[in-house]
């Protein structure tokens, strides 16, 4: 048993050494072309090889010539022809970058996504997570996808949204992932889909709470949810909604720079909720002359916001309120004074 132990190990080693000699680097010099660095086979013998490196490095002088059809076509034959060989994943990425040099960017993200798709080991990887973020930022903003590379086509932000997710799904470890995701709900709320755009901070919030973007989409958040808020006289979920995140923002990162923006929305909430239950408390007291149950939304309004005019006209009526309740005459509840007019200028004749 003690013998194998060293065989087992030196086993090991020469399996690791082994899967490191054949780790290998895909390199183009204009002089020589493309060659494998690294000591392993480009997957392929034989007059296969031969061929897919005349293949590749046909496109690769077309590229360099300028001639960007030319060159899409080769490395698309190269990556059909021989998917298993070294070539193939280098010749799907170099044909999404000259499709996104074209401005035809739903064929090169798709380019991109083939490779992610077909070899994700691939060295490439993250610089084509990177290219199709980049891709979809630019369809966000309002870049034109370009037919045949030369017509302008039209704006699209419902597909740079599903290229979003995309990259959610292809890398959702990496820091296109939470990017991906503020970006998602920029551009719902965009187009007005406010609902999808809560969903989309919602998920950012969950997935990536340690994420340096985690306090600004708490702030988006509640300030999404007030956008939600229709008036005093409606239902107040979403006020609940915005008083909730904008309170968990203030606790959890109290010297963000957000915290003014943040400290204004909370009281504009507030208000707002206190306003409503002022409504309630005034239709109970004005037509129903049910006290009991005025009294409970004065309380409520000065339990939401104490601080605010809401609530200090709150206590005034809640003074009215118990009075009557308890048969006694009502104090009067005086409005606030209103500036006095100026006097007449009076004019005398001499």
């Amino acid at each position: 048993m003690s013998r194998l132990r060293p065989l087992a190990f030196l086993a090991v080693l020469i399996a690791l050494f082994g899967a490191a000699s054949l780790r290998a680097d895909l390199v183009w010099t204009p002089g020589q072309g493309w060659r494998i660095e690294g000591g392993a086979l480009a997957g392929l013998s034989g007059e296969e090889g031969r061929n897919a490196l005349e293949l590749m490095n046909t496109a690769r002088n077309a590229e360099e010539k300028g001639s960007s059809k030319s060159a899409i076509k080769g490395y698309q034959k190269v990556a059909k022809k021989y998917p298993n060989s070294l070539y193939a994943a280098e010749a799907l990425y170099r044909t999404g970058l000259l499709y996104e040099k074209r401005r035809e960017y739903f064929k090169s993200f798709d380019a991109f996504q083939e490779m992610v798709m077909k070899y994700p080991s691939s060295e490439k990887f993250s610089q084509v997570v990177a290219e199709q973020y980049r891709i979809a930022q630019l369809l966000l903003d309002g870049a034109r996808p370009y037919i045949w590379g030369v017509i302008p086509g039209f704006k699209n932000r419902e597909r740079s949204i599903e290229y979003f997710e995309q990259i959610v799904r292809n890398a959702p470890y990496s820091d296109y992932a939470p990017l991906s995701l503020m970006n998602i709900a920029r551009g719902h709320q965009k187009m007005g889909n406010t609902e999808e755009a809560i969903d989309a901070l919602d998920r950012m919030i969950n997935n990536y709470p340690k994420n340096v973007l985690t306090p600004d989409a708490y702030l988006k958040l509640a300030q999404t949810h007030s956008s939600l808020v229709e008036g005093a006289y409606y239902d107040q979920a979403s006020t609940k909604e915005a008083i909730t995140y904008f309170e968990d923002y203030l606790i959890q990162f109290p010297g963000d720079s957000g915290a003014g923006t943040a400290e204004k929305g909370l009281a504009d909430m507030k208000t707002m909720l206190a306003q409503s239950k002022m409504i309630l408390a005034d239709y109970y007291y004005k037509y129903r002359k049910n006290y009991t149950a005025a009294k409970v939304f004065y309380n409520e309004a000065i339990t939401t916001y104490p601080d605010s005019p809401v609530a200090a006209r709150a206590r005034k009526m809640l003074a009215d309120v118990d009075a009557r309740l308890a048969g006694q005459p009502a104090p009067a509840v005086k409005d606030e004074k209103k500036p006095a007019a100026p006097k007449k200028k009076r004019f005398w004749l001499f």
